[in-house]
């Protein structure tokens, strides 16, 4: 139960809602009624923890909810005497969570990027999107100011199919691709390096595989399904092969 409540205060509430609330709180352009929203929710569910946490951190919820009770409109003596908190079916909006949880997955992406490429958390990026559907597309148009300010983004762009992609660190959100271009981040010679030594790995195990069908004890014995399996894993090889060396001209051309 600690661990449980310790995973919604820090990760969810703190984490995520709070930083959230921010862009909300600061906009100049958001309205009175948008900002009044998000403080009662604040409030309210900050209140709705102090009872959660309270029989196992009595003291420090005691003295925090006597400085936010009237705040969320509640009433009483003690902490002790108030009702523990009941889950509620009907308030819980799967669409919502989706959606939020698409946010956090796109924020998380680029900061492992930063993190990755040792980019100052401060510095605004621009990141593109490739291969979204409807849903991304709708994510992506109503959380832009989200996406901009705990991103850290300076531009967003959506590539269209045939456009020219400049080279990227790529992340995955669903089926839509997550790129940062890396224009002025990459040490070259230390990703064409890494990019050879992967391209090494592929190649022996292309070799590995290739052996294994040129060998006739084999090609005779394995069953069809075996052989056009190996024959799948030998074509995936190539075209990784060809992916990689084609980066490996883009990072050049940097």
């Amino acid at each position: 139960a600690a661990q449980t409540l310790y995973d919604f205060i820090w990760n969810e509430y703190c984490d995520w809602y709070l930083e959230l609330s921010k862009p909300v709180l600061w906009d100049e352009n958001a309205t009175e009624e948008e900002k009044r929203g998000t403080r009662g929710t604040l409030v309210r569910v900050l209140e709705a923890i102090l009872r959660l946490a309270h029989p196992i951190i009595p003291f420090i919820t005691e003295s925090i909810w006597h400085q936010v009770k009237d705040l969320a409109g509640k009433s009483g003596d003690t902490i002790m005497l108030a009702a523990y908190p009941e889950a509620q079916d009907a308030l819980i909006d799967e669409d919502a969570e989706a959606d939020i949880e698409w946010l956090q997955n796109v924020i998380t992406a680029v900061r492992n990027v930063r993190a990755e490429k040792n980019i100052a958390p401060g510095f605004e990026l621009e990141i593109l999107f490739k291969n979204g559907g409807d849903d991304d597309f709708r994510r992506a148009e109503e959380n832009q100011a989200f996406l901009m300010k705990l991103a850290k983004l300076n531009k967003l762009t959506w590539l269209n199919e045939g456009d020219e992609e400049p080279m990227s660190v790529t992340q995955l959100v669903g089926d839509m691709e997550v790129l940062v271009p890396m224009a002025g981040f990459i040490d070259k010679d230390a990703e064409v390096a890494r990019l050879s030594k992967s391209i090494e790995k592929l190649g022996k195990e292309l070799e590995r595989v290739q052996n294994k069908l040129g060998n006739p004890g084999f090609v005779d014995k394995a069953p069809e399904a075996v052989i056009e399996k190996e024959k799948e894993k030998a074509a995936g090889f190539e075209r990784d092969i060809a992916k990689l060396n084609d980066q490996i001209e883009k990072i050049k051309a940097l």
